[in-house]
């Protein structure tokens, strides 16, 4: 309970405030076994988490076989985890709703194919629609501030 003072909710309409010992616990715990790892009792400490490899998103269409890639100028490790969001209108400005989609693979060439993580989800988007993909770190339980990324599906080529 101790050591929970000192981690904070998410911001909701402008406050936060520190979580419970259960809360805490159940936050970590929960994390750990969604990714396949061992629970803790005793909490660990916050990490430092190094720079998030992933950089932008880029979606290619050629002869209507859609293709989407992280752009990675080194190696995700496997901490990165990949969520995303169904295909949306490409009017769209803002998404909320993603789900996990699995770790990021290891590039080739500076680009970390997500095509089979995606469609596994959602299938193929469609021409003129956008992707939105959000990549975040997970080290012993603590999770990493997100970045978004975004892109429209090209025309056939």
């Amino acid at each position: 309970m101790e050591a929970a003072t000192a981690v904070k909710s998410n911001s909701r309409l402008g406050q936060s405030d520190a979580l419970s010992g259960f809360q805490w616990f159940a936050k970590i715990n929960c994390t750990l076994t969604q990714f396949g790892q061992d629970q803790v009792d005793t909490p660990p400490l916050r990490p430092e988490f190094p720079d998030l490899a992933p950089r932008n998103l880029v979606i290619t269409n050629t002869n209507d076989v859609v293709a989407l890639k992280l752009t990675c100028p080194g190696n995700p490790g496997q901490n990165t985890i990949v969520r995303g969001s169904k295909p949306l209108s490409q009017g769209a400005e803002v998404c909320k709703d993603f789900r996990i989609l699995g770790t990021c693979p290891a590039p080739a060439d500076g680009s970390a194919d997500i095509t089979a993580l995606y469609t596994a989800r959602y299938g193929a988007p469609k021409a003129g629609t956008k992707v939105y993909i959000q990549v975040n770190q997970v080290v012993d339980g603590w999770e990493s501030l997100p970045r978004t990324y975004s892109a429209i599906v090209p025309t056939a080529a």
